[in-house]
């Protein structure tokens, strides 16, 4: 029944959208919102007042800060990604079965995330295990989600099921996290003695809904077109194709410069999102208000301004050019790593978050469009482009998350590695200065 829908069908471009519904609950449950909560639950010991007493994490014989540890195995996670990415999309382009491809890294994620249910620091090693295994699950099954667009759609319809995605996983995320919310604020209406357990059970609920809701993707998906048999040409050729891209960036100095400059202001943005919610814990004096619903709802904030922020930025790149209001949008971004520094009170951080949810949205969708205009107009590989532009943002997540842990580590606050980051936002734009200013 699976392999015998057309493509294009619209039975067929439903079931891959769905995936986003499934997995993306892993986005915003585990790597923004309740995860970061727990894990500053847990690494933290208080005072009366509230004033932390100790945030120092043992780990494999060495103490570490509670923010650097976890930043450190998010960046060894994105490392591992980065490297196995050219791997997988050189095998997802050669090799038939994607589907099973697909299914691996999702399981490996969903199941890992069920093994965050027993994180616990007596069992560390094994514990941060599940959070790695979880991360590499997640953007492993990305890259094989992703290159399926071109089997099951045509060209024009591409983009509209491609938004459809992200809709849905927007909803689906927001839903789970709203079901997780309740139950752990309200744990008692539940049965639960604290919140302890049902934050647990949200992890683990994290992992069933990704397996469970995949199933429907599975069902009508095709295993892929069967190309090669699996050799050594089929494995390299991703870093082949990386390689080709590299070289062909010499002769096209417009999109060269530009990628080193979204390669520098990427490496903030992308930290400072990951690391948002870690902020807002350890900085903030959250008084008489509920630190996890506070915290939960700035996420939410963001994810819903970030909305608003991408449509307006499309609107000012079509009257200003791409370039210019990438500089203006980096601009903004050093004020808000100032105003960062100096934030203390939960609605300071709301009105922080509300702006960051602006401009998230608003530099995510821009860079991705301005390096597609940049792109050779004969190019014929684009998706070597993107893949290159990916594993880019990548080691540049990498980059950042080392910086922020080391920074965190030396000055046992975190409000430095955010004043940190203004260097990469002003090296960002003294480097989209310096692309050639022809027609965007």
């Amino acid at each position: 029944m699976g392999n015998t829908l057309p493509k294009g069908h619209k039975k067929l471009l439903n079931a891959w959208a769905f995936y986003d519904w499934a997995n993306s609950v892993y986005n915003l449950t585990i790597s923004s919102a309740v995860f970061p909560i727990f894990w500053g639950a847990l690494t933290i010991i208080r005072d009366d007042q509230g004033d932390i007493v100790s945030d120092t994490v043992s780990f494999l014989g060495y103490d570490f800060n509670n923010d650097s540890l976890i930043s450190y195995v998010t960046a060894l996670a994105f490392l591992i990604v980065s490297f196995i990415s050219p791997f997988l999309s050189g095998i997802a382009d050669y090799v038939g079965n994607k589907k099973n491809f697909l299914k691996f890294f999702c399981y490996l994620g969903a199941l890992s995330c069920i093994g965050l249910y027993w994180f616990s620091l007596d069992n560390l090693f094994f514990s941060l295990l599940c959070y790695l295994l979880a991360l590499i699950g997640f953007w492993g099954s990305i890259v094989f989600y992703n290159s399926y667009l071109p089997d099951i759609a045509f060209p024009e319809q591409q983009d509209a099921i491609s938004a459809k995605g992200y809709s849905l996983g927007y909803i689906g995320s927001v839903i789970l996290l709203i079901i997780n919310l309740v139950m752990i604020l309200k744990y008692d209406w539940f049965g639960f003695e604290n919140e302890g357990l049902p934050t647990r059970l949200s992890f683990l609920m994290v992992g069933v809904w990704w397996i469970g809701f995949s199933q429907y993707t599975y069902y009508y998906l095709p295993k892929g077109n069967k190309k090669n048999t699996l050799s050594k040409d089929v494995l390299f050729n991703g870093f082949k194709e990386l390689k080709l891209i590299w070289k062909e960036l010499k002769h096209n100095i417009r999109l060269k410069r530009y990628l080193f400059s979204f390669f520098v202001y990427s490496m903030a943005v992308q930290t400072i999102m990951l690391i948002a919610t870690y902020f807002g814990i350890e900085e903030l004096d959250w008084g008489t208000q509920n630190a996890t619903t506070g915290l939960i709802i700035s996420i939410l904030l963001i994810q819903l301004v970030a909305i608003a922020g991408a449509f307006l930025t499309s609107k000012a790149s079509a009257k200003y050019g791409n370039i210019k209001t990438l500089i203006v949008i980096n601009f903004i971004w050093i004020i808000v790593c100032i105003y960062a520094y100096t934030i203390t009170t939960p609605t300071q951080f709301y009105i922080a978050a509300a702006i960051v949810g602006l401009i998230m949205g608003g530099i995510q969708a821009l860079s991705r469009s301005t390096y597609s205009k940049l792109l050779p107009e004969n190019a014929v590989d684009t998706a070597s482009y993107f893949s290159f532009y990916d594993v880019a943002e990548k080691i540049g997540i990498v980059i950042g998350m080392f910086s922020y842990g080391i920074v965190a580590q030396l000055t046992g606050s975190v409000r430095f590695s955010i004043l940190f980051f203004i260097i990469f936002f002003i090296v960002g734009v003294f480097l989209l200065f310096r692309v050639p200013k022809e027609q965007e």
